[in-house]
């Protein structure tokens, strides 16, 4: 071997550690980031494509409205420099985790992000019974449940389903992408990317939806939970009641009654159950009528986790309800 060429491979030599440092370091600067459940991370996934991959929290079919937290969740979030999560009204299971967390972590609440269009609480007649409800039947472990689970509905409080509007999926990304970029500002020319190139997708899911949903929009339908304002608000579809008040607390007879007694009145042509909960109750207010049962998913309970799921999510949505109404007499 020459001089030279010896040389060369002894400084290679020495150099080698040194790029492998410096490589470590570049990776251990791109945050470790969890996400509480599947429609968010999608968010998260999609702007962090080619960066980094968050951990999601909520997996499988899991809901948030049940959810019990795993040793690996709070594993998870104990190495976590970034939390993305909704909000107290939906995710009660992150709560006292979050609140352990001290300063370690910043955890960004997405139902505070700036330009959200914000919905309350929809209460009374076929969305909620307060004079003799389900809590008064279930008694007072079932109205417990139900005010811990977060659906004890105080004046001023706000649907948290924020995700099934894509123009709030834009607001919640752009909240995504500002809280990367400060905490990660060498990966943020690519975060910014990623962003615009999210938001072009969904304008263009904005645009299918309205067309996919115009043909079904004044046919009256009923809905496990009252899960769907959003969209409803945003589509003009014509959500005429929930079966139950929350899916944490089952619905007792008189409920049942009264959702029967809705369907024939309005003539609703379908009713949707979600795969987390329990079907035989839509085929109980379904008994005696000429209405259809389908299936919504809007925590996306049987998609896989990653940054296409937001938009299969929506998609199912729009042509769930295309499908069962158009079919519906």
């Amino acid at each position: 071997m020459s001089l030279k060429n010896s040389l060369l491979l002894t400084s290679a030599l020495l150099f080698a550690p040194t790029m492998l440092l410096a490589a470590g370091t570049a990776r251990a600067e791109v945050p470790n980031v969890v996400v509480s459940i599947k429609p968010i991370h999608s968010l998260v996934a999609s702007i962090m494509q080619g960066v980094g991959k968050p951990a999601l929290i909520v997996e499988g079919a899991a809901s948030p409205h049940t959810y019990s937290m795993k040793p690996s969740n709070a594993a998870a979030l104990e190495k976590a420099n970034i939390v993305f999560w909704v909000g107290h009204g939906l995710e009660a299971f992150l709560e006292k985790p979050l609140e352990s967390l001290g300063s370690g972590a910043k955890i960004v609440e997405l139902d505070d992000a700036p330009g959200l269009e914000k919905l309350k609480f929809r209460e009374g007649g076929a969305f909620e019974a307060h004079d003799d409800g389900d809590e008064h039947e279930a008694g007072a472990e079932g109205t417990k449940a139900h005010e811990e689970a977060g659906h004890h509905h105080d004046e001023g409080e706000f649907d948290l389903h924020l995700w099934l509007d894509p123009i709030n999926a834009k607001a919640m990304a752009a909240e995504i992408e500002k809280t990367l970029a400060e905490s990660d500002p060498a990966n943020a020319s690519a975060y910014k990317a990623n962003l615009d190139a999210l938001n072009t997708r969904l304008d263009a899911l904005d645009k299918k939806l309205v067309e996919t949903v115009a043909p079904i929009k004044d046919k009256p339908f009923i809905v496990f939970h009252d899960a769907y304002q959003y969209f409803e608000h945003r589509y003009h579809v014509k959500v005429a009641g929930s079966i139950t008040v929350s899916p944490e607390t089952l619905p007792g007879a008189a409920r049942l009654k009264q959702i029967h007694e809705k369907i024939v009145e309005l003539g609703a042509t379908c009713v949707f159950a979600e795969p987390q909960f329990e079907p035989k109750l839509v085929n109980v207010v379904l008994e005696g009528t000429s209405a259809k049962s389908g299936t919504l998913d809007p925590e996306a309970a049987t998609l896989e986790a990653g940054p296409d799921l937001y938009f299969q999510l929506m998609d199912n949505i729009g042509t769930s309800l295309k499908t069962c109404l158009s079919n519906a007499s």
